[in-house]
């Protein structure tokens, strides 16, 4: 099967998908709440661990060793899942994941498939491949199934339909579920109860994602507060787990401990309500469980992140989108701006890498640089430092990456501004002709109000102070 190149999938238009965002009030009011409450809780739990809020430089340190013995860890996973009766393959791409899945879907003549929440399928299109393949996919996470209705794609990694309120929800249930028009939240999860547990007891295969993985028992684990996932993986009688490679733990005691913060990072919570590990299938004495099991292992381009001693920091994350509930731009602009699937401060990082640098240049330029993410991540993850990088390479161009430099004016305009800055005779010369030319701008209550292009952009939405009568070496120089 053809899979189209990644940034021709995901890379919307920033710049209009963020206009968009801004004016919708729906969405602004959920944001702010969803960063008040899981941001500021998240942060609270961190405080309050047993073991204190360095536990996150400890999983930091886990993290480092087992991306640098991965090897080794997806050998030993691979043997164990094997050793457990179950199947492992390892896909080079979202080609190779894709032609496997619908592999397995062909030998078992499935016709209806049903999905635990997972990011790594929206990465490969895993739903677009069924389709076109004549299987029905149905998401059985609530959000993801509100925007799998709605012909959506998810806004963020644990509420994916943050972007819609129940009035929304409830014109989309009467359209497509068929039912009486409500926006009562339990009669809208009633009707989609009743629909999903038709789909669950009649789906021929079952996909999900992996939150973490053990290489030491040869399982992985899935975490939900729905229960969908566990239904999604033991009532078909085929399950295909998909995973990123780096989604590893060398340990068990790793492991947990990894889990633990997941579920902090994630939603606050000590622990998510339902958690699988899942080895294999089912053994001859169990009742329920699938017949089959298989372990998808994706690189993906994740093979170069780990190469590059810069970024491969980005392989430890473990995806609770805890530096989205904090991040001041996600929590304008939400996940549709990013394109499509990860988005927030680790979506700009890893999408690009993923994708393209320049294809994904406004993900990675679009960020404040604050540090709130880096505070935010149970695994204490750089993330400014490697946005910065990202930056550097559009600025210079980058071979190794495939990286044209992305605005020669705008370095060409750095370069002089360095040697002026270094020059200060000339330096003095700019700043008063700087204060001189100030007076044909437009002002207001002693600000300017709009700049000429190329620097426009500086004032299109805010207004700039205009340089000072006096520099501050005059004025030191006077004794002022």
């Amino acid at each position: 099967m053809k899979v189209e190149p990644m940034d021709e999938i995901i890379f919307a238009d920033y710049l209009a998908e963020t206009r968009k965002a801004l004016k919708n009030q729906v969405l602004q009011h959920a944001l702010a709440d969803l960063q008040n409450r899981f941001g500021r809780g998240t942060a609270l739990a961190y405080q309050n661990l047993p073991e204190g809020p360095d536990l996150r430089l400890k999983a930091h340190e886990i993290r480092m060793e087992a991306i640098g013995n991965l090897d080794v860890l997806l050998a030993t996973l691979a043997g164990n899942v094997r050793k457990n009766g179950g199947q492992v393959f390892f896909a080079e791409d979202a080609a190779a994941a894709v032609d496997y899945c619908l592999g397995v879907a062909a030998r078992h003549n499935a016709r209806l498939a049903v999905k635990g929440k997972s990011m790594i399928s929206e990465e490969i299109g895993l739903n677009r491949a069924l389709a076109n393949a004549g299987i029905e996919a149905v998401e059985t996470d609530l959000g993801e199934y509100i925007v799998q209705l709605a012909g959506e794609g998810p806004s963020h990694i644990i509420a994916p339909a943050i972007h819609k309120n129940r009035d929304d929800i409830g014109r989309l249930f009467a359209d497509r579920l068929k039912i009486p028009y409500t926006n009562d939240p339990p009669s809208l999860t009633r009707a989609a109860r009743k629909s999903l547990r038709e789909k669950f007891l009649t789906a021929d295969i079952g996909f999900s994602g992996c939150n973490l993985a053990c290489a030491e028992t040869g399982h992985i684990t899935t975490v939900s507060n729905e229960g969908n996932i566990r239904m999604a993986i033991t009532m078909p009688r085929v399950h295909v787990a998909i995973m990123g490679m780096e989604r590893v733990a060398a340990r068990l005691q790793d492991h947990d401990m990894l889990l633990r913060l997941l579920c902090l990072a994630a939603a606050a919570q000590n622990m998510s309500t339902y958690v699988s590990y899942i080895g294999g299938p089912r053994w001859k004495q169990q009742v329920d469980g699938p017949q089959e099991f298989h372990l998808v292992i994706l690189d993906n381009g994740r093979s170069r992140i780990l190469a590059d001693e810069q970024f491969r920091e980005m392989l430890y994350c473990i995806r609770c989108a805890a530096c989205l509930n904090v991040c001041p731009v996600y929590g304008k602009i939400g996940g549709h701006s990013y394109g499509h699937p990860y988005s927030g401060p680790m979506g700009a990082v890893i999408m690009p890498l993923l994708a393209g640098i320049n294809a994904g240049r406004d993900l990675c330029q679009g960020e404040t640089l604050c540090g709130a993410c880096r505070d935010a991540c149970p695994v204490n993850i750089d993330l400014p430092r490697m946005l910065l990088a990202l930056r550097a390479k559009l600025a210079d161009g980058d071979d190794r990456w495939n990286v044209v430099r992305a605005d020669r004016g705008e370095k060409a305009a750095f370069h002089l501004w360095s040697w002026i800055i270094r020059n200060r005779r000339v330096y003095e010369f700019f700043l008063r002709l700087a204060s001189w030319g100030q007076r044909f701008f437009p002002h207001h209550n002693g600000m300017i109000r709009r700049l000429p292009p190329p620097i426009n952009g500086w004032t299109r939405h805010r207004d700039i102070h205009p340089p000072a009568a006096q520099s501050f070496m005059q004025r030191w120089k006077k004794g002022l």
